[in-house]
């Protein structure tokens, strides 16, 4: 009878000892589930380069770590306005879903089952989203000629080339257009003066060919502008800042 019962007592204890174990595991994958969201929604996100729009400086299957502006984006628009968390000439990532508006629960329930699918499945339809240059900034006058954005920052009086404002060094690639094409034609290299709007900037590919940007979409929302590329982590070769 004793052998009966401490078998009994062992196969209890072996059961309580299991369900401690799944318990630990139910909750490590919980704080691993909510740390995953956490960084890639409030903090850096991974993205592979998709198309040759971003030559010479990017290319197709190049894989970026690109920060998150969620947290930025929560902040008071009086303070957003004055202090943007990107700067011209940076390689951001625009959200071209520019009608979507999700509630915070649909984010989270999207963001599970991607997590759970490995990204194969989702309930939304997410827009691309697509690497592009800042070239205006709110407020900025501008213009294009022969490829080539000419900016009159808000408030001064002169007139630069992209280039010139930029704070960083950057090649495009401008393509042989016909002749005859009309300006009035997005991609024609020649664009009219436009002033931006107060939460508006101008993004473009460096390949200036036949790609949409800003030229094709307008002027982009500051809050659609939703990451800045970091950091190219592949291929090895070019791996470092883009």
């Amino acid at each position: 009878m004793f052998d009966k019962w401490r078998r009994r007592y062992a196969s209890y204890a072996d059961q309580k000892k299991k369900r401690h174990h799944l318990r630990w595991i139910v909750l490590g994958v919980l704080i691993f589930y909510c740390s995953y969201i956490g960084l890639t929604g409030l903090v850096f996100s991974t993205r592979v380069l998709e198309s040759d729009t971003m030559q010479p400086a990017l290319h197709r299957g190049d894989r970026l770590i690109v920060s998150s502006y969620a947290v930025y984006s929560l902040l008071p628009e009086g303070w957003r306005s004055h202090s943007l968390p990107f700067r011209r000439g940076n390689e951001v990532l625009v959200d071209t879903g520019f009608n979507a508006r999700w509630s915070i629960l649909d984010w989270i329930l999207d963001s599970g089952l991607r997590f759970l699918t490995i990204q194969r499945i989702g309930l939304l339809q997410r827009e691309p989203c697509y690497i592009k240059r800042v070239i205006g900034l709110p407020g900025d006058e501008i213009t294009m000629t022969n490829y080539v954005l000419r900016v009159k920052p808000k408030g001064d009086v002169y007139t630069f080339t992209e280039f010139e404002l930029s704070d960083k060094t950057y090649d495009v690639t401008i393509p042989q257009v016909p002749a005859l094409w009309d300006a009035s034609i997005p991609f024609s290299g020649n664009q009219e003066t436009i002033v931006l709007q107060d939460d508006e900037c101008f993004v473009l590919s460096d390949d200036r060919s036949n790609t949409n940007d800003s030229r094709t979409w307008g002027p982009v929302p500051v809050d659609r502008i939703i990451g800045k590329a970091l950091f190219r982590y592949w291929p090895l070769n070019r791996f470092g800042r883009p």
